[in-house]
């Protein structure tokens, strides 16, 4: 289906929206093991040369993203190639979705470790409607909370957006430099093994990421889009490639524009002077921040 064929989405009047808002305050838990083998094909994924993790193994920052995955049904999945909306998320008319970003806090003394029953207590703290200069957004606020049988683990805020498909004559959004100065760097080509094998670990069907036909036709994209969570993945992997003695405390970061897969990206990385923090971002091929992001050190 064609973007000129695709059905009108209607605007968010104040019915609509205050459906959505009543979301707020929705609660659901999961509960997951923490195993060695998503944490072996990560590693096999980034080109890490990691020893196999045996049981008691902390796992790394951001690769709790392996587990609580949800598996909606064949029969429940909808055209974008994620579950059909209105399950825990609400049903967002806008057909654009997108991570934009996330606040994560680790509990010092208490890492999640491969052997160990986890609980995910996941809550829709705000569904918050904004107009941009390219539409409508609507903004979902997700708070993750993890346990093991030691208590509290992790606490990550999770932000979703969502927006109409791009039409033609919309103004694109003004690029951003980034720093000027980075201690790291790395290139990444993020070519369709990369892209096929993050989708596979984290069992995301979403079509943005590997069916080009879908991503330049439907949703008006000139290339898959490169995932955000592996690209802040990326991110403190550089962290841990550069500072391999480091532990981190919390990880800021936000989605500033998208990376396609049709040329190189690169990831970046300078600590502060006091050592206490590190910058990092990643930029595209033409030297523009994509992902902007902030780990403080324990």
């Amino acid at each position: 289906m064609s973007r000129s064929s695709s059905p009108a989405i209607q605007p968010l009047d104040p019915a609509t929206l205050a459906h959505l808002q009543s979301w707020q305050g929705r609660s659901e838990t999961t509960p997951d093991t923490v195993t060695a083998a998503p944490l072996r094909a990560l590693s096999a994924t980034l080109d890490r040369d990691d020893p196999p993790p045996a049981p008691g193994t902390e796992v790394p920052p951001l690769w709790h993203w392996l587990y609580f995955l949800p598996h909606p049904r064949a029969s429940e999945i909808g055209p974008d190639g994620h579950a059909r909306r209105g399950g825990f998320l609400p049903p967002v008319p806008l057909p654009r979705r997108m991570w934009a970003g996330g606040r994560l806090r680790w509990q010092a003394g208490n890492p999640l470790q491969v052997g160990q029953e986890v609980r995910r207590t996941s809550t829709i703290r705000s569904v918050t409607h904004k107009a941009g200069r390219s539409g409508e957004l609507l903004f979902v606020l997700v708070e993750h909370q993890f346990h093991n049988d030691h208590g509290l683990s992790l606490t990550e805020e999770h932000d979703i957006v969502y927006r109409p498909l791009a039409q033609p004559g919309d103004a694109a959004p003004q690029p951003q430099r980034p720093p000027a100065q980075a201690a790291w760097s790395r290139s990444i080509v993020p070519d369709d093994v990369l892209l096929f094998r993050y989708s596979a670990l984290t069992f995301n069907g979403h079509r943005i990421h590997y069916d080009r036909k879908y991503v330049t036709e439907v949703e008006g994209y000139p290339g898959l889009i490169v995932h955000g969570p592996l690209i802040a993945t990326l991110l403190v992997d550089l962290l841990r490639r550069s500072l391999p003695g480091a532990r981190v405390a919390a990880f800021d970061f936000r989605a500033v524009r998208p990376t396609f897969d049709l040329h190189p990206f690169s990831v970046h990385g300078q600590p502060s002077a006091d050592g206490k923090t590190v910058a990092l971002w990643a930029q595209d091929h033409e030297g523009f921040l994509t992902m902007q992001a902030t780990a403080t050190l324990a």
